[in-house]
């Protein structure tokens, strides 16, 4: 591995000679080598701002994703905040130096996203700029966003803004206004819509503000939404993961006016920019002025807030400076309200504090809920006393242990340190849950006497309407379509078992990575092996023939884990360990839990396009191989698993070949039918099946009844051993599946396996 030396710090880097835009040859050497020549314009406008990344690891002609949180693999000199999401907590990295840079190209991350707010400490800021995204639709070309994007500056500068325009190196325009005065990003969405509506009334055979695309034809559509503080816009200067290594380009008003206005690619930016600097110099206030306002907040201000230094006897120093090793702890016995331990961590000047209602745990089976609280000073981590009543805190503190710590790791979400004292010894996590709830955790230090089970046959849902489950006693999630995968995880080895047993292992040994990242473990997890088509979807017609890069590993249950059997814990709880061991990981995707009543996640569902809700049972445990009523799966789409019973003849384009598959569910020792089959089929899986099923021609029906006349002509009896999936409307009151189309073959599932949905 090759290590490039940037600013002082050490980028490694791999496959330089990869070429990522085909189109053009160009490598991932060449990008690197632009993002840190163009660092000194490009940073300006990311610093302080969450960056996710688009990337394309096999190059611009195959598939991409977004990543919006920080693997555990990235250099720990690449700043980075933590965020609370809906659902989760993302860690993003910060970019502030050409090595920032290098790295982004490193990861083939080939465009950076960020938001039009910066951080105020740890916490989104308020928006310092606005955004405009004008997005031509079908038969609009780049002259009509320019000439929009000339009406929008004009607008705008009656009411004292500035525009700064950006050919977004895709198909639009990207329009900057700063902000003067910052403000709420619900607030810069407010101005940004009324511009836009404005804008369609006065046109709207040429402008729309609205998100329909059937209102896009002939119009350019200002997007006003991209100001929401949820959203985010291809940062200015970044390359855009088209055919052509093209460019978020700066642009000049003279450009838009004259004809001939084109998207640029980055050797052209370079050489403008050589020649003319950062033409939205004005656009950002300057990296340093950034990084003064990060560090002008005392760590310690709310603390003395909080405190009257005539009322209590707590220290309350009028200064914070940073002394010591970094190598202090402190467990303070706190008889307030209601008892409780403060632990703190010297770290940085203060120490840093969490409430521990139940003190730390002293089993590694145990988790003990600590909540982070404000910063302290050293000083107090000798102190002992009584806190006046009607004071913060009020009450007896005294020392129940001290002594000194060795850390292991320090993130904003997550905190390992080795305990050295009288009676608090061992190594401990402080993991980040939601907010200021941190679970706190005594780890293992060697492995446990309690091996890992093997062989667990997934739990299974019921199918039901879910519609009436209440909220409150229910966890919603998303229903995934691909292959059911119970994944054992011991130090780096890895075994994976689809619901029936088999040793998918080697088929799926893309997965490799999960172990390498969970090598520090053992676990066995519940999960979905998924491919995703180009919109974002779980597709199980393209796992049938996916590659190896292809595949991914949807994580959503936790049944063991470092000596740990969780199979009679909650849901609840084993889901929130599950976050909590594979936060920042790549190789896994914890899918986010829908939050709202059932009818919410059924909507969700069906906006996202995915196959159905999951309800589970918040306090249920995980019954193996059962299929449970505390598991409840509601489609979109019905689907029903089949064993192909025979076929018939194809006639026409399949002649020679068969022309439909004849289906049934077990009943007993035979077949009942349920239907044919003839749609949905590609000439591959024409091909395969065909294959698969000569070998298996059997002399006797394996159905219980006689088939209708129609279909039994010409038919061909098969050994029922081959399990497959359809996709169907309705099913008749004589149990025929209407209107069945072909979706693939299970090889995960035996036929004894299937049941009537």
């Amino acid at each position: 591995m090759a290590t490039l030396e940037i600013e002082g710090r050490k980028v490694s880097v791999t496959n330089l000679d990869k070429v990522l835009f085909p189109e053009t040859g160009t490598t991932k050497s060449q990008i690197i080598e632009y993002y840190t020549t163009i660092a000194p314009a490009m940073l300006p406008h990311l610093v302080g701002r969450a960056v996710t990344r688009k990337r394309w690891p096999n190059g611009v002609d195959q598939s991409s994703f977004f990543e919006k949180n920080l693997a555990a693999s990235a250099p720990d000199w690449l700043d980075r905040r933590s965020m609370q999401h809906s659902d989760r907590i993302v860690t993003y990295p910060l970019f502030s130096t050409a090595a920032d840079l290098a790295w982004l190209g490193q990861q083939a991350a080939i465009e950076a996203h960020v938001p039009q707010w910066r951080f105020d400490g740890t916490e989104p800021g308020r928006a310092t700029r606005m955004v405009f995204d004008l997005d031509p639709g079908d038969d609009v070309d780049l002259a009509r966003c320019a000439d929009v994007a000339c009406e929008i500056r004009d607008l705008i500068s009656d009411i004292g803004m500035t525009a700064y325009p950006v050919t977004s190196g895709s198909k639009g325009i990207h329009l900057y206004v700063p902000l003067e005065k910052p403000l709420s990003t619900s607030g810069a969405s407010t101005v940004a819509k009324r511009v836009a509506t404005l804008l369609e009334e006065r046109s709207p055979d040429r402008v729309t503000a609205t998100m329909a695309k059937a209102k896009r034809t002939g119009r350019v559509f200002v997007d006003w939404s991209q100001n929401n503080g949820k959203k985010t816009t291809v940062a200015p200067y970044s390359l855009r993961g088209r055919s052509r290594p093209t460019v978020a380009a700066p642009r000049t008003w003279a450009e838009l006016e004259a004809s001939g206005l084109q998207q640029l690619r980055f050797e052209e930016v370079l050489e403008r920019y050589a020649e003319s600097g950062d033409l939205l110099a004005n656009l950002d206030p300057a990296m340093d002025s950034v990084h003064e306002s990060d560090t002008t907040t005392d760590k310690l201000d709310k603390y003395r807030s909080m405190r009257s230094a005539d009322k209590t006897p707590e220290p309350i120093p009028t200064t914070t400076e940073p002394q010591g090793n970094n190598d202090t702890f402190v467990i303070q016995e706190h008889h307030a309200r209601r008892l409780h331990y403060d632990f703190r961590l010297e770290h940085d000047g203060v120490l840093v504090s969490w409430a521990v209602p139940k003190n730390i745990p002293v089993d590694p089976k145990q988790n003990r809920l600590a909540v982070h609280t404000e910063d302290h000073p050293l000083e107090y981590a000798t102190f002992s006393g009584r806190i006046p009543k009607g004071e913060h805190g009020g009450g007896d503190v005294s020392i129940w242990d001290s002594g000194t710590y060795e850390l292991e790791k320090w993130r904003d979400d997550e905190v390992i340190v080795v305990l050295h004292g009288s009676k608090a010894t061992g190594r401990f996590a402080l993991i980040r849950t939601k907010g200021n709830q941190w679970l706190m955790h005594l780890m293992k230090d060697a492995p446990s006497d309690n091996p890992p089970p093997k062989n667990i046959s997934p739990m299974l849902a019921t199918a039901g309407d879910i519609l009436d489950l209440p909220d409150d006693e229910w966890s919603f999630e998303g229903k995934w379509d691909g292959f059911r995968i119970v994944a054992e995880l011991t130090h780096g080895e890895m075994t994976l078992r689809t619901r029936s047993g088999n040793d998918y292992t080697e088929k799926f040994g893309a997965l490799q990575s999960l172990a390498d990242e969970l090598s520090d473990h053992d676990a066995v997890v519940d999960g979905e092996v998924v491919v995703f088509d180009d919109s974002g979807i779980s597709s199980f017609e393209k796992l049938q023939n996916a590659t190896r890069d292809q595949i991914r590993f949807i994580a959503f249950d936790l049944l063991y884990l470092d000596g740990t059997s969780l199979l009679r814990k909650k849901y609840s709880d084993r889901r929130r360990l599950l976050e909590l061991l594979t936060t920042g990981l790549d190789s896994v995707l914890v899918p986010p839990r829908l939050t709202g009543t059932a009818a919410d996640a059924i909507a969700e569902s069906r906006e996202r396009g995915w196959e159905g809700v999951v309800a589970k049972r918040t306090d249920s445990v995980y019954q193996p191989g059962k299929r449970a009523h505390t598991w409840i799966k509601f489609k979109n789409w019905r689907t029903q698993e089949i064993v192909i019973g025979g076929w018939r003849r194809g006639q026409g384009r399949r002649s020679g070949g068969f022309g439909s598959l004849l289906m049934g569910i077990p009943d007993g020792d035979r077949l009942r039918y349920v239907g044919r089959v003839g749609t949905g089929f590609d000439d591959r899986a024409l091909d395969t099946l065909a294959a698969l099923l000569a070998p298996l021609e059997a002399s006797d029906s394996p159905f219980s009844s006689m088939l209708p006349a129609t279909d039994r002509k010409g038919a061909v009896w098969v050994e029922p051993a081959l399990v497959g999936e359809v996709r169907f409307y309705e099913a008749t009151e004589s149990g025929h599946l209407r209107h069945p189309s072909w979706r693939g073959l299970r090889p995960d599932k035996e036929p004894k396996d299937v049941a009537l949905e």
